[in-house]
């Protein structure tokens, strides 16, 4: 079979992206009338944050409209997917794969109600077969995944704000909010807000979820945990050299100057919610040791919705990251979760695949191999780019001997930016 490899880079979103971050009105709605003018709508559709696959069809999707199918032989947009005319508002990022059905259930936040809308779609894609308004009170979230197990599934509520209303009143579109409160549902497949179990925990800005599953009496949600959204700046009063260097690094929490508010805030590491549902109660906690940073995390999508035993993130390298504003990833991980880490019993086992210097991966995909035995046979497949030499390329590591040299390195003809999300198909 030939194999197809996909990601959507990063593109022409920099002069919106700059406005959601800024204060001023007159520069949010200079973008937005100019964003209207030529193209009819406030922000255009730019699909440059996920690909994904269902019903044998490929689409591209940034989750402030519907995706786009897009030809995978040629990369060319074809048409926006309304799952028939049955879904003509914004579509999350990252929906999800139900086990054994192949139903994808998906969501989506907007500024105008319904807020949030969560549908259920048929296997072969054709079919919307489940559209439910989860009725909150207002547009102030936005909320990045979704999650799924065997029979619920699992809505996460943080206060990351947004709302037209917002720079009238000198604030950003969107920012999140360190006091207010955050929440995971539990929902039947098929159910409706009235049916979610609602489960108060330590707020948090979670844009990745890694797996969730049934354990008895108990839902488990796995995901790379942030205190504060990546799409932000520091207010005009600090410099943002100082404050970027605070986001991104850990900083000792019992020296005199620290500050919960803005130290380590943009340090994501992989954490658990254990969700009684019977009890109601919850028990949550980070899985790895402190001040080291990974997001992007991707399972053998087999298991997705059930118990799996790894997820592979790429590392943040916290001093490059610091310097520029933005993440920029140096090495990967693998994570045990059925292991402890020898020296901290508390802690999951985890293992480094490290890179040269001023090499940066983007892109993380896990591919299983098509006669696979184990959860980990296959490999982990990501773009990286060296800087000193301006050269990317697909660097393909076996995930069983993961710290080992990559089994193939391919070498490209151009750049490839660093980007968000890739995915990795067998035709």
């Amino acid at each position: 079979m030939r194999e197809i490899s996909l990601q959507w880079m990063k593109s022409g979103k920099w002069r919106w992206l700059k406005s959601l971050k800024e204060k001023s009105l007159r520069i949010f709605l200079k973008v937005s009338i100019s964003e209207m003018m030529r193209f009819g709508k406030a922000a255009r559709d730019i699909c440059n944050t996920n690909v994904f696959e269902h019903g044998g069809k490929i689409y591209a999707i940034t989750e402030n409209h519907s995706p786009y199918e897009i030809d995978p032989s040629t990369l060319n947009t074809l048409n926006k997917w309304s799952v028939n005319g049955a879904w003509d508002r914004p579509f999350t990022s990252h929906p999800k794969k139900v086990p054994s059905t192949g139903e994808l259930v998906m969501m989506g936040c907007h500024i105008f109600k319904p807020y949030f809308l969560l549908g259920v779609i048929s296997a072969d894609g054709k079919q919307m077969l489940h559209k439910v308004d989860l009725k909150f009170k207002s547009s102030a979230n936005i909320i990045h995944d979704v999650g799924v197990t065997k029979n619920y599934n699992i809505i996460l509520d943080y206060p990351q704000k947004f709302g037209i209303e917002r720079p009238i009143l000198g604030k950003r579109f969107i920012e999140f909010d360190q006091n207010a409160k955050s929440r995971i549902g539990v929902m039947p497949r098929f159910g409706d807000e009235e049916s979610i179990l609602w489960f108060n925990v330590k707020n948090h800005c979670t844009y990745h979820l890694i797996n969730c599953f049934e354990d008895e009496d108990k839902v488990i949600v796995r995901g790379c945990k942030l205190l504060d959204t990546i799409i932000t700046t520091p207010d005009d009063k600090i410099e943002r050299s100082e404050w970027y260097r605070r986001a991104y690094i850990q900083h000792d929490e019992s020296s005199q100057d620290y500050d919960p508010s803005k130290d380590g805030v943009l340090i994501s590491r992989p954490y658990e919610w254990r969700l009684n549902l019977k009890t109601h109660g919850v028990e949550e906690g980070y899985l790895i040791e402190n001040g080291v940073a990974m997001d992007f995390p991707v399972i053998n999508n087999r298991f997705t919705g059930i118990k799996n035993k790894y997820s592979y993130t790429q590392v943040a390298d916290s001093i490059a990251s610091s310097t520029i504003g933005m993440f920029k990833y140096k090495m990967f991980a693998k994570l045990y979760f059925d292991e402890h880490d020898k020296e901290n019993n508390g802690n999951i086992k985890v293992e480094y695949h490290v890179m040269e210097d001023n090499h940066f991966c983007s892109g993380i995909e896990f591919v299983k191999k098509q006669d696979a035995i184990d959860e980990d046979d296959g490999w982990v497949v990501c773009y990286v780019h060296d800087e000193n030499k301006n050269q990317s390329k697909v660097h393909i590591i076996d995930a069983k001997n993961f710290s080992k040299e990559p089994v193939a390195k391919l070498k490209l003809p151009q750049r490839v930016p660093y980007g968000y999300h890739g995915i990795y198909l067998y035709k």
